[in-house]
């Protein structure tokens, strides 16, 4: 019973320490004091972005990884991409059960896929290794970081590709707004401090990357059989190419390109991959370029390392990730659910599949990995942020996208909302289950 008390509270503390940063952010964002104008967390969101958590990678994991530790940490990167197909179907099982309304139906299913695993994952490593009773041993943090940047690569690939294209706006709803009244959506200017924290917490001047085909369903429009279509109504499709080239037999079958083909060409054009290279993934890619070249390496990490003191810097800043993040969030949190029409039954279902019903099947699969001796062997670390990477809240990078494709923008701000706000009470279920796994390892 005292060793059961005693994981409890090892697991406990480290959610106590995070929930008193974003109390105390909360309270310098409420509405009602405005000790912190919103300005301010705008502010601390781009220092994280481009300053905070690229120092926080470079550091951490330039130092841990190594050409053998890629062979090794293999699964890490898999198991997001593990984690989001299982988050799928049981997305699907909760549009199934809970019947949202017909033009939600892909953003029930975005929200119960894709999870926090960066900065929220980061900040529970951070904690839990700055306690005293941690059972991860020596290394802790280092370890963590490490293994928790080296899979942000696939999230950030996984929602500036896939997440990105599913939440365009559903084209049969788009053209009933479209028809039905000229609506004409004015856009907020680009330094507008009434725009949600939500929008900018993880992907500062998000509203500067928007195109003409941000807020459009597009992709939809293009692999829609365009015999059902009209040109008049969709001009944003380029089709009139071919339509100007029928004169000329010939030149079609020789010179045209074929239309799966060019379909196929256009939703690449249109996917934002450009904005994969963001600060955080260029500090994973510097750190495991100059982690596996060991001429390299010596340069920057280690005591006698000539450039020791750039390594230094750059961990003095990274030490201010975590709590700014925590702050941000209480700042997020501190503007409230906003009105959705995505309705209760739905968001309870994503966030019981989500926060309770996932982490079971995360469980199962560390298991069955690890019997097939999968994981690295002894490694308690990295147990955990495997498990990690199914309990945690959807993320918060979605509400960045559902502004930039206009679509599900409330819902996708209430949906998060709840879901931080349950998190707390299931994330302290699982800590403890998690301890008592990786005790025994």
């Amino acid at each position: 019973m005292e060793s059961s008390g005693e994981d409890a509270l090892s697991a406990i503390v480290p959610l106590l320490k995070l929930l008193s940063l974003t109390v105390i952010g909360l309270i310098l964002a409420n509405p009602k004091t405005k000790m912190v104008p919103r300005a301010t967390f705008k502010l601390l969101s781009k220092l994280v972005f481009a300053l905070f958590l690229p120092c926080l990678i470079f550091t951490e994991l330039g130092e841990s990884i190594s050409l053998e530790n890629i062979f090794s940490w293999w699964f890490i990167p898999v198991n997001v991409l593990v984690s989001t197909i299982f988050g799928f179907f049981l997305g699907c099982l909760v549009v199934i059960i809970c019947r949202p309304p017909p033009e939600f139906n892909r953003f029930t299913i975005i929200m119960t896929a894709f999870g926090n695993s960066g900065n929220l994952s980061l900040a529970i490593v951070g904690s839990v290794c700055h306690t005293k009773d941690s059972p991860f041993g020596h290394g802790c943090h280092s370890k963590g970081v490490a293994y928790v940047s080296f899979a942000q690569w696939v999230s950030v690939i996984l929602v500036y590709t896939l997440v990105y294209h599913m939440m365009e706006p559903p084209l049969e709803y788009y053209e009933v707004v479209e028809e039905e009244g000229d609506v004409i959506e004015e856009q907020p200017p680009v330094n507008d401090l009434s725009r949600p924290l939500l929008v900018e917490a993880e992907w500062p001047g998000i509203e500067d990357k928007a195109t003409e085909h941000s807020k459009k369903p597009s992709i939809a429009r293009i692999f829609t059989n365009l015999s059902t279509l009209s040109q008049t109504n969709f001009p944003d499709v380029d089709i009139t190419e071919e339509a100007t080239s029928v004169s000329s037999p010939r030149s079609i079958r020789c010179l045209a390109e074929p239309r799966v083909v060019r379909r196929f060409r256009i939703v690449a054009e249109r996917t934002p991959i450009q904005h994969i290279l963001q600060p955080p993934t260029i500090a994973s890619l510097l750190a495991i370029i100059i982690g596996t070249v060991p001429r390299l390496k010596v340069f920057f990490f280690g005591y006698d390392a000539p450039l020791s003191f750039i390594t230094d810097t750059l961990e003095i800043l990274g030490g201010a990730m975590v709590p700014s993040v925590m702050l941000i969030l209480g700042g997020m949190l501190a503007e409230g659910p906003n009105e959705s029409k995505l309705g209760r039954r739905t968001t309870i279902g994503i966030v019981v599949a989500r926060l309770l019903v996932l982490p079971l099947i995360g469980i199962g699969i560390v298991a069955l990995t690890d019997k097939l001796n999968i994981l690295v062997e002894g490694d308690a670390m990295y147990r955990f942020v495997l498990l990690l990477q199914y309990t945690t809240p959807s993320a918060i990078l979605l509400g960045a996208i559902a502004s930039l494709r206009g679509y599900a923008v409330k819902e996708a701000s209430a949906v998060l909302f709840w879901q931080h706000i349950f998190a707390l009470f299931s994330l302290s279920v699982y800590l403890i289950v998690y301890f008592k796994l990786v005790k025994y390892v």
